[in-house]
């Protein structure tokens, strides 16, 4: 299993709160489990409501394999305002 951190843009310094995230049924439905952190619901809107907003998890038959899938997972979900590293597992793969 490989887990991908988003982020609100400007963490671990200043970041809005506030911003909708849409498309975490996309990547479920991929596979993933998205673990929420950071978030709160605005009526039926999630909204970012911290720094460390959302963990996305995917497994595979490898470590390169869930990084690929994780990271198909985190591309589904859309949030602008959110940001991920792009080197998680990089030492395994």
């Amino acid at each position: 299993a490989l887990t991908v951190v988003l982020a609100a843009k400007g963490y671990p310094g200043n970041y809005d709160k506030g911003s909708s995230i849409a498309g975490i049924d996309k990547a479920e439905a991929m596979g993933a489990m998205v673990f929420h952190a950071g978030t709160a619901m605005k009526g039926e809107t999630v909204i970012a409501n911290g720094g460390r907003v959302l963990n996305v998890t995917a497994m595979g038959r490898n470590a390169k394999e869930a990084q690929a899938r994780a990271y198909a997972a985190v591309d589904a979900i859309d949030w602008p305002e959110g940001f991920c590293r792009r080197d998680i597992g990089w030492r395994a793969v």
